[in-house]
């Protein structure tokens, strides 16, 4: 399935980049707290990522997302025009996107360590994931699981962490692409849940799904994300949940922290805590705005 997907995805990739054309050249602004920097960049193919490697090794590594012209853009989406260009790092307070992008991103990864830590004898079908709502203290994945009452020990739960931890220190790049609705559908072709998903997004979005990808798991989200795995450091799978309004839907709840911060003991304890109780985020349709404050638009479950 994942080989597909990726099959599919680097064949997008690969006649977007021919589409280009003849390469021209844009001037990015670079805007730093201490310095301004002008770059003289690819059109459609230069991303902010290729920016931060010509301004330093620490812009490079600790750059989580970007602002272009004002606005949130992914670390590994190419520019397609002359702008100003701002780097956040995960330490960046910027109107809450930053942290909106990691707690994002960590549902993506749950969604991979998920996706791979079942015998294949096990229906698997990762469903998706609310749009990040810190005040409750976890990033979730809702996924379908063929097994009917099933509740995880304390030593699954851990193994799962361990591979959320294995895929944080590979430092993968979270790639971004836009793609049609069809080829969309043949990607997921084996997931009914996106497959119903995928029409409404694209019909809302004029015929464009945003997919993202790390190694080789590929899913569906409007992000911005943070740009690399490697951004996210200590982290624990707290709990998994029987949703009650729907069949074999469980809801895989996690906390985790940014690289280099650090917690003692007792206080990520706290975290850890509070992570496990449910979270009551309700999915919404990825065509509305998320990059507003969740708790203005986001129901919650009975």
């Amino acid at each position: 399935m994942n080989e597909r997907k990726n099959f599919l995805y680097e064949e997008q990739k690969k006649r977007q980049r021919d589409a280009v054309g003849r390469i021209e050249k844009i001037q990015v602004e670079y805007q730093s707290p201490v310095e301004t920097i002008t770059l003289v960049m690819n059109k459609c193919i230069s991303t902010p990522a290729d920016c931060a490697k010509h301004i330093s090794e620490g812009v490079t590594k600790t750059s989580a997302i970007a602002f272009v012209d004002g606005l949130p853009w992914d670390m590994h989406r190419p520019l397609v025009s002359d702008c100003k260009l701002q780097l956040l790092s995960l330490q960046s307070p910027k109107d809450n996107v930053v942290n909106i992008a990691f707690w994002r991103t960590c549902s993506f990864q749950l969604g991979a360590v998920i996706d791979s830590a079942f015998k294949k004898d096990i229906k698997v079908h990762l469903h998706s994931f609310p749009v990040p709502n810190i005040k409750e203290g976890s990033f979730v994945y809702d996924v379908y699981l063929e097994l009917p009452e099933w509740k995880p020990t304390d030593g699954e739960l851990r193994a799962m962490s361990a591979q959320f931890i294995k895929l944080s220190n590979e430092e993968l790049a979270l790639e971004r692409l836009e793609t049609t609705e069809d080829v969309a559908l043949q990607m997921f072709q084996d997931n009914p849940f996106k497959l119903q998903q995928i029409p409404d997004i694209a019909k809302a979005n004029n015929d464009k799904i945003i997919l993202y990808r790390a190694g080789n798991h590929i899913d569906i989200s409007k992000g911005p994300m943070v740009g690399s795995t490697g951004l996210v450091g200590r982290c624990t799978v707290t709990a998994v949940h029987k949703l009650t309004d729907a069949e074999n839907l469980y809801r895989f709840q996690g906390i985790a922290l940014p690289k280099g911060i650090l917690l003692n003991h007792f206080a990520y304890g706290i975290l850890e805590s509070r992570a496990r109780k449910l979270n009551q985020t309700t999915w919404i349709h990825q065509s509305m705005e998320d990059n507003e404050e969740p708790s203005e638009k986001i129901s919650i479950m009975n």
